[in-house]
């Protein structure tokens, strides 16, 4: 019997604009409340605490793009099984791995601490290591049900799910501002969402249809393409969320400048990439209907993207620097040509952002995780530049995801052949 009929909870059906809508709505929003985060942060920390939380928020970001890898393998087993009638010899509960995965992730991040935390987290070292292992815990749980979620096409509860996380974060980050608790508030409120999935099983009886789901498979197969994704999506987490942790690595110093960059990179970056990692579900749902020609299917999704980009790095350059010392003091200055620059990276991520789900859905996972991690090499070797911090800041997020692209697109001409 196949896990649709097992689990009773898939729906049928296409990719919708319904459907994408939904999301659409969830990921406005959840940006909303992510920029409500980081402005409240911005006008109660110094440039140099907000660089700080910036690489602590960044470090979340990393460890939790990379569990990103779980949403992407659950939505594409749960997925494939609608277009397959062969009965499984076994099957999987991806919750369950999800706990499993979190629980030693944790443990190797609380384990390795001494090792790295020194030349991470300046200030309240301990209680950042301790935030960051239980909310990476927690947070597996959360990317596999919204995998689950939308592999079964339950697109309300995936947006959501999301907004649940959002909301959460900023109530927090709300509190921090307000009762003058600063830095270590910020940091509570940067993963306090991630309990999101277990208020959405309390609450929805359709989540806790579909949290129990069941893959085609057994434990260790769904593990080793989860592998693939993890490594990749940690990659791709570098360059999208973990940023500021690299550029700190690649940095002796980094400063009220560094805090200026960061911000600018964070803000430039947001309006594509964070309705795209929030659409991580639908397009892979989209690739895997649209099987036979997942090439042409790449082109609508680019040419949206290209748009919004273009309309994005002008606007950038035309009302950027303003909009920065507007919304987060004189401190925060930064040229008209720098935002325009990285508001152009942040395109090139978000198109190989979207090759990637396309290798995804095509099961091309080393090609996957090939691309982002030859970006991320790319990127990082572009960081050791002999420059201005803002100058190798730009030429390693606007050429180091070209590579990364070509690895994909050649990947999925191969599998169309």
């Amino acid at each position: 019997m196949p896990v649709t009929e097992v689990a009773g909870t898939t729906a049928a059906g296409p990719i919708t604009r319904s459907s994408v809508a939904r999301v659409g709505t969830a990921t406005v929003l959840t940006a909303g409340c992510g920029y409500a985060v980081i402005s409240l942060a911005a006008r109660d920390l110094a440039p140099v605490a907000f660089s700080v939380f910036g690489v602590f928020w960044g470090a979340f970001g990393l460890v939790t793009g990379a569990a990103n890898g779980l949403l992407q393998e659950t939505t594409r087993e749960v997925r494939s099984a609608r277009y397959t009638d062969i009965v499984p010899d076994r099957r999987t509960h991806p919750l369950r791995v999800a706990g499993m995965v979190g629980l030693v992730a944790a443990a190797a991040i609380a384990g390795t601490a001494p090792l790295w935390s020194p030349l991470v987290f300046a200030n309240a070292r301990w209680l950042s290591v301790g935030l960051l292992s239980a909310g990476l815990a927690a947070f597996c749980l959360h990317t596999t049900l919204l995998g689950m979620l939308a592999g079964a096409n339950h697109w309300t509860h995936y947006g959501a799910l999301m907004v649940t996380d959002a909301v959460i974060r900023v109530v927090v980050a709300a509190a921090a501002y307000v009762s003058g608790w600063g830095l270590v508030g910020f940091l509570w409120a940067t993963v306090a969402g991630a309990v999101g999935w277990l208020i959405m099983l309390i609450v929805s009886p359709t989540a806790r249809a579909a949290a129990q789901l069941r893959t085609p498979g057994s434990t260790t197969t769904f593990l080793r393409g989860a592998a693939h994704s993890i490594i990749a999506a940690g990659a791709s987490a570098v360059l999208v969320m973990g940023f500021p942790v690299l550029l700190k690595a690649t940095s002796q110093q980094l400063g009220a400048q560094g805090g200026v960059v960061i911000l600018a990179v964070t803000l430039t970056r947001a309006p594509l990439l964070v309705p795209l990692t929030a659409m991580q579900g639908n397009l892979i749902a989209h690739f895997v209907d649209e099987r036979t020609h997942r090439l042409r299917a790449l082109i609508g999704p680019a040419l949206l993207i290209g748009v919004i980009g273009v309309v994005g790095v002008v606007a950038a350059g035309l009302v950027g620097p303003w909009l920065l010392r507007a919304a987060f003091g004189p401190d925060y200055r930064a040229s008209s040509a720098l935002l325009a620059w990285l508001t152009a990276a942040a395109l090139a991520i978000a198109l190989l952002t979207l090759t990637g789900a396309g290798a995804v859905a095509a099961t091309l996972h080393r090609a996957y995780a090939l691309g982002w991690v030859s970006a991320t090499l790319a990127s990082t070797l572009l960081l050791l530049l002999p420059l201005s911090l803002a100058s190798r800041t730009v030429i390693a997020l606007l050429c180091g995801p070209l590579v990364g692209i070509a690895v994909h697109l050649a990947a999925l001409a191969r599998r169309r052949r």
